[in-house]
């Protein structure tokens, strides 16, 4: 803002004469020419711009103001600044928190810098002031009231003058003064400006700005011709739109089918390059026709315009080619997945098929395992490999039968189902279709999904897929369904039969740690904005956090872990800046980072107990650990069970409990002692629900330790079914239950000798540091489980130095019995 003052308000000082050849400093100025008489306020930054200030207010306040030729030059030269400048006085000075200054300068009279004298810290110049002549004449008072006349019209043309000003120029009669105040409300270049201070006489200068004043009021008037004629144009632009749209209207009640004729054309069009079969040729034809005699307002046109627009959209001939180079898909498989050699082979046997075979079935693979094993993106990968498109469909929660096959067209917004939608979406009749979380559909009233999958995912079957909403059969034989579930036995048996199971098994520590090196590392570092330059991962930190800071099957917690530290280090590297260095995690900084530890590794049991026994359980997120205690109090032969014990699981516990009355002499025990005892039998984490027959032999040793007084070894864990006759049978998820107990630090497994076939399976680290027993009866897990001297002789000669508990006579209660078996509080 620039601000006036009338001679009358300047103060006695400023009417002196500064004397010839005065010493003042200078301040540059940019983009801006201080006239005299003018009060303008500036922000100064530049260092020695602040020292002219300060040298300024110390002394008589004056200092010379003067434009720099080139306004991007941060440090001007003596001949980088105009010679004439304006001599100003300092009014009021103000220092802002960023160390610019905010300083309101008056501007007194026109000086030319007769030489510079020393630059540092500040520009200092020896200047002669420019006094305006005294030319009062008729000429110059006739025009000053020309100038004053012409600056009205100009104040009416420009708005952005305030009309204010018009009375404070009016009262103005010195020439000189009159063209500077002017001159600050005109249009003009920084050149133009410095020409304007640069002229002595004020005659002169008068007749200059009412020569730029005129100018400016004659573009000014063409601007205001412009307007009004834009205005002109819009207004009759309006005008036309509305009639246009009010005819539009009237046309499409007198029935005015031109636009409609034109989409049925397109339409036909379509259909004529579209590459599809005769038969949804036929009834696509068959519905554009009925389309052209319905009217274009109805209810029915629109259905049957979105099902010629779904018929038009489908795939039904598009192929994508498939690649033939078995050895990249091979790599490409080992770049994206570490391990899984199963599905991977199972690939490139149908990639080595199809190179065979012109035409093959699509195959129908369904991976089962733990969550985060890799299942989900192995269906991209295998895309990848093979060069197809893919698409993915989530059946978690599904429970309307139509969301597979579609809605009938009677119903409004029907819609095909997702599998069609789906293929639309791929734009290719054979693309990798993978169908997750299968395993997590559901039923109501509205139907069985899985029923409606029978079709779909059956070879046999699915060449000719019938949606409800097309209402023809569509080919899905071209498409590798892939099918993902955490656990099997959630899947409808018929649905199991049409798929091909493979096994994906969670992952040994070796294996995680291998895939957080290649794959993991590198994921969260760029997630969170880290290169290796900044951080680096030892193999010890990342074994420290699979230990004891994860506990899982998969690999999606040791991910985030991972991520956890690598936001932390992130932070201190935004607080370092530059001098941040290279953080290599070792153990120690990922307890500094990621807290207490939240799982022990290690020995399941610090010392043998009594009625304790290690089990191994297979569960949605793979294997555990499943410790199991009995108690044995005084009672009538009563069982009690507790931890959330399915049905299948309170039976084993009743089969063993019949085993060990069966095994009584051998064990050492009365032949009634069962009707002296109550037995509890618990499984710790009650919250979670357990079922299952593979813990049998698991709760047949608790029962029997906890009865004979003999604890069991901490380094044991078993998993197994068991019969009446003490026969072990064999049981599911032997790898999972493995990888559990490696994990959980255990050194000897019981497993079924039917199992044998599936130690071939097994990953070498685990063969190396467990040893495996195959047990076939009872009495062997015994032997080997029970911390007795002489295992081979335990059965055969019994264990006869048996607790007062069982041995009190009838009717009097036992003298202070010991309720709980050692250890077990």
């Amino acid at each position: 803002m620039v601000f006036y003052r009338n001679d009358d308000d300047q103060n006695g000082d400023a009417d002196e004469a500064t004397p010839a050849g005065r010493v003042v400093p200078m301040l540059p100025l940019r983009d801006i020419v201080v006239f005299p008489h003018m009060v303008v306020p500036l922000f100064v930054g530049r260092a020695k711009s602040i020292h002219a200030l300060e040298e300024a207010v110390a002394g008589s306040r004056e200092l010379l103001l003067s434009a720099q030729k080139q306004a991007g030059d941060d440090d001007p030269g003596p001949e980088d600044i105009y010679e004439i400048g304006t001599l100003g006085a300092i009014i009021q000075l103000l220092r802002l928190p960023d160390g610019t200054v905010k300083v309101l300068v008056e501007g007194k009279s026109r000086a030319r810098i007769r030489s510079f004298g020393s630059e540092d810290p500040c520009f200092r110049c020896e200047i002669e002031e420019l006094p305006d002549l005294d030319e009062g004449s008729v000429e110059s008072e006739a025009l000053v009231r020309t100038i004053h006349s012409t600056f009205e019209n100009y104040v009416k043309l420009n708005k952005k003058v305030p009309p204010e000003l018009l009375n404070t120029v009016s009262s103005i009669q010195s020439p000189g003064k009159l063209a500077d105040t002017i001159v600050a409300h005109l249009n003009l270049k920084l050149e133009e400006r410095q020409q304007l201070l640069e002229i002595i006489s004020p005659v002169k200068r008068l007749e200059e700005v009412f020569s730029r004043m005129q100018a400016e009021i004659e573009v000014l008037e063409v601007e205001r011709k412009i307007r009004g004629r834009v205005k002109k144009q819009m207004e009759r632009s309006q005008k036309e739109y509305y009639l246009n749209e009010q005819m539009r209207a009237i046309q499409k009640e007198l029935g005015d089918r031109d636009e409609f004729k034109n989409e049925v054309s397109e339409l036909e069009d379509q259909l004529k390059a579209k590459k599809m079969p005769d038969e949804p040729r036929e009834r696509t034809e068959k519905e554009i026709r009925k389309l052209k005699m319905m009217s274009p307002m109805s209810a029915e046109a629109t259905v049957v315009r979105n099902y010629v627009d779904w018929m038009l959209g489908l795939p039904w001939d598009e192929v994508k080619d498939e690649t033939g180079d078995i050895v990249e898909a091979e790599q490409i498989l080992e770049d994206d997945h570490y391990g899984l050699e199963k599905p991977k082979e199972r690939i490139l046997e149908y990639l080595a098929v199809q190179t065979l075979v012109e035409k093959m079935k699509g195959p129908i693979l369904c991976f089962v395992g733990p969550p985060g094993v890799g299942k989900t993106s192995l269906g991209r990968s295998i895309a990848h490999a093979t060069g197809r498109d893919f698409v993915r469909i989530s059946l978690g929660g599904v429970r309307d039968e139509a969301e597979i096959r579609g809605h009938r067209r009677t119903y409004i917004g029907a819609l095909p189902g997702k599998v069609i939608q789906s293929l639309k979406k791929a734009g290719t009749s054979n693309p990798v279709f993978l169908l997750d979380e299968v395993d997590k559909m559901s039923m109501d009233f509205r139907g069985d999904p899985s029923a409606a999958l029978l079709e779909v995912l059956d070879p046999e079957q699915n060449h000719t897929f019938n949606d409800h909403y097309l209402d023809l059969d569509y080919d899905l034989s071209r498409v590798m369904f892939v099918c993902t579930a955490n656990v099997l036995q959630n899947i409808p048996r018929p649905l199991q039969d049409r798929m091909e199971i493979i096994q994906i098994p969670g992952y040994i520590e070796s294996e995680k740690l291998q895939i957080a090196k290649k794959h993991l590392v590198a994921k969260v570092l760029e997630a969170n904005g880290l290169s290796e330059e900044r951080i680096v991962f030892t193999d010890a930190a990342i074994l420290e956090v699979i230990r004891y800071f994860t506990r899982e099957s998969g690999v999606r917690n040791l991910e985030r872990e991972l991520a956890s530290i690598c936001r932390k280090v992130a932070r201190e590297v935004v607080k370092a800046g530059e001098d941040a260095g290279l953080t290599r995690v070792t153990p120690k900084l990922v307890k500094k980072f990621l807290g207490v530890q939240r799982f022990r590794f290690g020995k399941t049991e610090e010392e043998d107990r009594i009625g304790v026994c290690t089990g191994l359980a297979y569960t949605e997120v793979g294997g555990e650990l499943l410790q199991t205690e009995v108690s044995v109090t005084a009672g009538k032969g009563k069982i009690q069970m507790t931890g959330r014990l399915g049905e299948v699981m309170q039976e084993s516990a009743n089969a063993a409990m019949s085993y060990v009355r069966s095994r009584a002499k051998q064990l050492g025990l009365t032949k009634d002692f069962y009707s002296k005892v109550d037995l509890h039998i618990h499984v710790p984490e009650g919250a979670t629900p357990k079922d299952g027959p593979s813990a049998g032999i698991t709760l047949a040793t608790a029962i029997a330790s906890a009865l004979t007084r003999v604890p069991v070894r901490s380094n044991v864990a078993m998993t197994g079914e068991i019969t009446l006759r003490g026969r072990v049978l064999p049981i599911g998820g032997l790898k999972e239950k493995m990888i559990a107990a490696l994990r959980g630090g255990v050194d000897t497994v019981l497993i079924p000798k039917d199992n044998e076939k599936d130690l071939k399976d097994l990953p070498p680290i685990i063969k190396k540091n467990l040893k495996i027993v195959m047990v076939e009866q009872m009495d062997e897990v015994l032997s080997e489980a029970l911390a007795v001297s002489d295992p081979h002789s335990f059965l055969r000669d019994g264990f006869h130095e048996i607790d007062d508990i069982y041995e009190f006579p009838l009717g009097r209660p036992p003298a202070a019995p010991d309720l709980h078996p050692s250890g077990v509080n």
